[in-house]
């Protein structure tokens, strides 16, 4: 549905014709192919007068009459511009087609002194563009078309139509009136409406009737003073065109030219129209024109520099705004920064907190488990020593089949106890265990004169059979 609705904006405001109903059906004529359509409709040759009065009807109706300019003899009289279609006929002997309409979209003209023209102008179009300029930017025409490669421009042929009418008309004006005079642009109406626009200047028109008796003085005396056409270049966009082209012929029906030479001073309006602020008809002088176009200048100075400054304060509003969105844009980052480097270090400080909580219950289990086994070893070691005790019975009296031992441990502690000579030497080993005074189980038990370690091969012995009755004296060695 949008995209309907917007096909048909542009149709409408292509072909300047305003029933809706009419230009629904002939976009459905042509399946909806804004293109297709608008090549057909402008290509047509059955009815090329009736439509060219159609277009001049359509698009050149003045919707605000004012008066001309106080003081002005030759600003444009309102009878000029509501003469009658039949009239404005007599001009050009053979109207154009309407591929014009691709080129200047409807267009209005506003007559009267400045004051009036000022407020049809409007500063909001000098300075942030216009419906114009946006719906030539949307089907491809005007400067941004050059920004995309000219591919719309070969694709609508009137736009190359209407900047090549305009090198031939300034090829054939510096043919036959030799080089000088105004530098009029080698581009189309609405692009040289647009240029005037950016670049804050008023447009001056010249219209060139090459039947007119009047023309060739005009341009060899007057256009082609050098301070006529200095003054022009300097304060102007100079646009010309004959009206034996398209572009000139329409031009011609828009600014409702009654005598040649013609010259006008316009500026672009709102809402698709543009401002006529001078109509220049008639052989001129060039102190006459020179004193013509210095009054509207001066007229217009007040519009058009407001239009500067209020551009030049839009430029530096966007220009701060922008400056101030990248400090936002850098702000943020560095407060996005500063929250990553937080999240960072907190998820590395919980980290290293659950690694070292990690590794504390395993130091702490490994202790609880060490803790354990000594427990279960020291209890092993305390079963055993029970155990041992139990085994060597009580302690024998004296007698001559008993021994005598003694046992001297590193510490400096000694143990003495009795057994039967018939007891191994195993029995005195079970013995040293059982009063747990060593935390170790390997050692030697070892006698000094002779010194004898009494080990494992020993073990089975008896008291008697290792020469240790009736007494002796052992020591406990360490492995």
């Amino acid at each position: 549905m949008v995209d309907i609705a917007d096909k048909l904006a542009y149709f409408q405001a292509i072909t300047g014709l305003e029933d809706l109903d009419l230009c629904t059906e002939i976009l459905q004529a042509h399946g909806w192919d804004l293109e297709l359509a608008i090549s057909s409709f402008t290509g047509g040759e059955a009815s090329h007068d009736e439509t060219a009065g159609a277009a001049s009807a359509s698009t050149v109706t003045a919707t605000d009459t004012g008066t001309a300019p106080a003081g002005s003899s030759n600003s444009a009289p309102p009878e000029a511009l509501e003469r009658s279609d039949s009239e404005v006929g007599a001009v050009a002997a053979a109207a154009p087609g309407l591929a014009w309409k691709l080129v200047t979209l409807p267009i209005s003209v506003i007559s009267g002194g400045l004051g009036l023209v000022s407020g049809a102008v409007g500063l909001g179009f000098w300075v942030a563009g216009g419906i114009l300029s946006y719906s030539l930017g949307m089907v491809g025409i005007g400067p941004s078309a050059g920004r995309n490669g000219g591919e719309s421009l070969s694709r609508l042929v009137s736009v190359s139509a209407s900047a090549r009418e305009a090198v031939d008309f300034v090829a054939a004006f510096e043919r036959e009136y030799g080089a000088g005079g105004p530098n009029f642009v080698t581009e189309g109406f609405m692009d040289a409406l647009q240029r005037s626009r950016n670049s804050f200047k008023l447009l001056f028109v010249y219209l060139h009737s090459p039947d007119h008796s009047d023309s060739p003085g005009f341009c060899e005396r007057t256009l082609r003073s050098e301070v006529l056409s200095e003054f022009i270049n300097h304060n102007f966009v100079a646009w010309g065109g004959s009206i034996r082209a398209s572009e000139g012929f329409k031009m011609s029906n828009s600014l409702k030219a009654s005598r040649y030479p013609f010259c006008a001073v316009v500026m672009p309006a709102t809402n698709q129209r543009i401002a006529l602020l001078q109509q220049i008809e008639g052989p001129k002088s060039p102190d006459e024109m020179l004193t013509l176009l210095q009054r509207v200048l001066e007229e217009s100075a007040p519009v058009l520099t407001a239009a500067r400054i209020e551009s030049e304060e839009r430029i530096s509003n966007m220009r701060l705004r922008e400056e101030q969105d990248a400090a936002y844009r850098a702000a943020l980052e560095a407060d996005q920064a500063r929250e990553r480097q937080r999240r960072e270090e907190e998820e590395r400080v919980a980290r290293e907190a659950a690694e070292a909580e990690m590794k504390r219950k395993e130091e702490e289990e490994a202790r609880e488990r060490a803790a354990q086994e000594a427990a279960e070893r020291e209890a092993a070691r305390a079963r055993m020593r029970e155990e041992k005790a139990l085994a060597l019975g009580a302690e024998p009296e004296k007698g001559a089949d008993v021994t005598q031992v003694l046992v001297r441990f590193p510490t400096g502690e000694r143990k003495e106890r009795r057994f039967h000579s018939s007891k191994t030497i195993q029995s005195l080993y079970d013995y040293v265990d059982s009063l747990g005074c060593l935390q170790v189980e390997d050692y030697n038990l070892v006698s000094n004169f002779p010194r004898t370690v009494y080990g494992d091969e020993k073990r089975p012995l008896t008291l008697n059979e290792a020469g240790l009755h009736p007494q002796a004296s052992l020591f406990v060695e360490l492995n």
